[in-house]
């Protein structure tokens, strides 16, 4: 029982510190780990998870690499019971919707950069990959985004014609394909060129432009707009089935 008294009031004392350090500096003043144990706290306030959230980020790296596991990932952590997965993936839930409202209010994604900011938070520190397509107006304005595959990203999992069926029944102008490599390192590959021609070509045969294909690193990104792949697939298209 005293055991109990004890670890209750030392995670109390902590919690009360980590409180204080918010209230006076904000989120700038804490690391990840004082992030991941702020969060934790809220689940099981009497306890002390300081060392919960030290193993979690040591097996899964950076904050957003937990906030973004899934909830049977999550409960494998030891420490983690169901009311920290609850309010972790709450919290992950709302940032997502935040910065997709955000999005949708003012942003225009016309540069690559645009593109990166929106997506970095949710996708570089992902564990697998993830294909996502972005939808736009004639403003390059969101509409929707979604997850049209998980797993390897290879040329045959990703299929063309049902990115612009969901396209045209969203009423979208353009599109902007992303995905992660959750090595770090952005540089396409083999598979991801040819899924890049694939959507270029179906996009103009429908009449609905591939902006970008966006792959999402550790420290940074890769464009194929800028690095004028995009153009170049397109001028292929022409040279190909031009009339």
């Amino acid at each position: 029982m005293r055991d109990k008294e004890y670890w209750s009031q030392k995670g109390k004392n902590h919690r009360e510190r980590l409180r204080q350090k918010y209230s006076k500096f904000g989120l700038e003043g804490f690391s990840d780990e004082e992030v991941l144990e702020f969060l934790l706290t809220i689940g099981t306030p009497r306890r002390d998870v300081k060392e919960v959230a030290r193993e979690a980020l040591r097996e899964f790296k950076t904050l957003s690499g937990v906030l973004s596991l899934n909830k049977e990932k999550l409960t494998r952590i030891k420490g983690i019971g169901p009311k920290n997965v609850l309010y972790l993936t709450l919290i992950r839930d709302i940032a997502k919707r935040y910065l997709k409202d955000k999005a949708k209010d003012s942003t225009n994604f016309s540069k690559s950069s645009d593109v990166y900011e929106y997506l970095q938070y949710s996708m570089k520190d992902l564990s697998r990959e993830v294909f996502k397509v972005l939808f736009l107006n004639t403003k390059n304005q969101l509409l929707e985004d979604m997850d049209i595959f998980q797993g390897s990203i290879k040329e045959s999992v990703v299929y063309p014609r049902e990115v612009m069926a969901i396209a045209l029944e969203k009423h979208a102008a353009s599109i902007i394909a992303a995905h992660n490599h959750p090595s770090g390192d952005p540089t396409p590959s083999i598979q991801d060129k040819e899924i890049t021609r694939r959507l270029v070509w179906a996009g103009r045969l429908m009449d609905i432009r591939l902006l970008d294909h966006i792959i999402v690193g550790k420290k940074g990104f890769y464009s194929f707009g800028d690095a004028g792949i995009i153009e170049e697939y397109s001028k292929e298209y022409e040279r190909r089935f031009a009339l």
